[in-house]
């Protein structure tokens, strides 16, 4: 069972997707049932290594006075034990948040913006796509991000407060390379992409994703099959990947907040 507590100048981005565009906008996990169980959002702890400016917020994403660095309870006691276990293995080594709490209004605002760079890397006009062109590179992006539904049946994960994304750096604060950077709309982005190489880096780039991936599932946390940096603990995502479907187990205890 879950146990929760009791307790400078942006670009424009313009709204150009809606929750009946393409083909991927229902994922499997989003099917799970939801029992919302009130844990409060709390900050991420200074012990960790936090990504600042954020890069979301650079862009203009819509937080209003949230912070992209809180996570549920729960979560965040997993992480501070996720780290506990980082510096048995690498001592000085830290656990780099990031981003972790977005809202709906964020999650939108970051989708619109990546399909708009999607067909830009593309050569093309984001406003001005043929049918088949804007369901090909919606089916890019749905790979990675999840849809900025409002409906709470459906939320995207990172708007539950249980999912974070994360990677580690030494003691010397200099990013860990795994091997692709973090949001990349790319095969490399998939955990296991370097795992048959024979080459050399791309073998030590898999390592160092391996050694996040331990450290986060040892301390309770699944793992984005598609993103080596997305973590989650309790969401639809979590059960969909840990517990059995039909089992009485396979509640979220997390819903949007």
């Amino acid at each position: 069972m879950i146990r929760c507590h009791q307790w400078g100048r942006h670009p424009k981005v313009i709204t150009i997707l809606n929750l009946k565009d393409g083909p991927c906008s229902v994922k499997p996990y989003q099917q799970i049932a939801i029992a919302e169980c009130g844990e409060p959002l709390v900050p991420i702890p200074a012990v960790f290594s936090l990504v600042q400016p954020h890069s979301y917020m650079q862009l203009g994403a819509p937080y209003g006075h949230k912070s992209p660095f809180y996570v549920r309870q729960g979560v965040c006691e997993r992480l501070l034990l996720a780290q506990t276990y980082l510096q048995k293995h690498r001592p000085g080594w830290r656990m780099q948040i990031f981003d972790a709490y977005r809202p709906i209004a964020v999650q939108q605002f970051m989708v619109d913006y990546t399909f708009a760079q999607a067909a830009r890397s593309q050569g093309l006009d984001p406003i001005q796509l043929t049918a088949t062109q804007r369901e090909n590179i919606l089916s890019q992006v749905y790979q990675f991000w999840a849809v900025p539904s409002p409906d709470p049946a459906t939320p995207p994960p990172h708007s539950t407060g249980a999912a974070v994304d994360l990677t580690l750096v030494n003691a010397d604060e200099q990013m860990i390379d795994m091997g692709s950077p973090i949001d990349e709309l790319s095969p490399r982005s998939y955990p296991n992409h370097f795992a048959q190489s024979s080459d050399r880096q791309e073998q030590e780039f898999h390592a160092h994703r391996q050694l996040l991936f331990h450290c986060m599932t040892a301390a309770g946390f699944a793992q984005h099959p598609n993103e080596w940096w997305h973590f989650s603990y309790g969401d639809q995502m979590w059960v969909w990947q840990t517990q059995p479907v039909h089992s009485p187990a396979a509640i979220s205890c997390y819903g949007s907040v």
